[in-house]
């Protein structure tokens, strides 16, 4: 039964391994999609996302089935409960690529406006840190998963100033009114993106160190 285990257990690894690739492609497609104004990349991040659905029921299937058949205990176990939450996780970014494509389609109808903050950075910055949550799984690194965990702050205080940027645009230019709420909510969109790269990089923590670090504050030094 233990080779078994063992078994399925490597195949879980690799079926969250290239689901997790696909949606960080889709997450890349998007973010270029609105830099480019291009309404293919939208279409593709769109029509793939039943793909990664898909994804997620076989991997949820297989978790139960490894719980179920060999009742795993200690690292096994904690390891399947960490893929059934990051097997979520992942799914959701996926949606999330869907809305900030869906964003894209939109304003690649619209008269070109400059951005009213950062999107480049702040979509490299969050794509950065879903990589590097995943190279924390696939490397079982806690300590690089403690480093996705530190970027969040600064994240979370790009969406804040993006917000009041928006704002004072919207009153110095309400012509464009629907075009800042759209690109308001593509940095809304990045900024949940980031939280759900936080979420697998503190299941990596819980995999790795038996320790649940959700909400206990991160001070990550290089």
């Amino acid at each position: 039964m233990a080779e078994h285990l063992r078994r399925g257990i490597e195949d879980l690894k690799k079926k969250v391994i290239t689901m997790s690739a696909v949606v960080e492609e889709n997450v890349a497609k998007a973010t270029r999609s609105l830099l480019e104004r291009s309404t293919d990349l939208a279409n593709e991040v769109i029509r793939g996302d039943v793909n990664i659905d898909q994804m997620e029921v076989d991997i949820e299937e297989e978790c139960l089935k490894l719980l179920a058949l060999h009742q795993p205990v200690a690292i096994d176990l904690r390891f399947i409960i960490a893929v059934l939450k990051i097997n979520s996780d992942l799914e959701r970014v996926g949606d999330l690529a869907v809305n900030i494509a869906e964003r894209s389609l939109f304003l690649a109808t619209q008269p070109k406006i400059c951005m009213p903050f950062d999107y480049e950075t702040m979509s490299n910055m969050v794509q950065q840190m879903l990589g590097d949550s995943i190279d924390s799984l696939v490397n079982l690194d806690p300590r690089l998963a403690h480093k996705v965990r530190a970027q969040d702050d600064k994240v979370d205080a790009m969406n804040r100033e993006m917000y009041e940027t928006v704002k004072s645009e919207v009153i110095g230019g309400p012509e464009y009114i629907n075009c800042l709420l759209h690109a308001l909510s593509v940095g809304r969109h990045l900024e949940r993106i980031a939280d759900h790269a936080t979420n697998v990089a503190e299941d990596v923590v819980y995999l790795v160190d038996a320790e649940i670090v959700r909400h206990t504050p991160e001070y990550f030094m290089d």
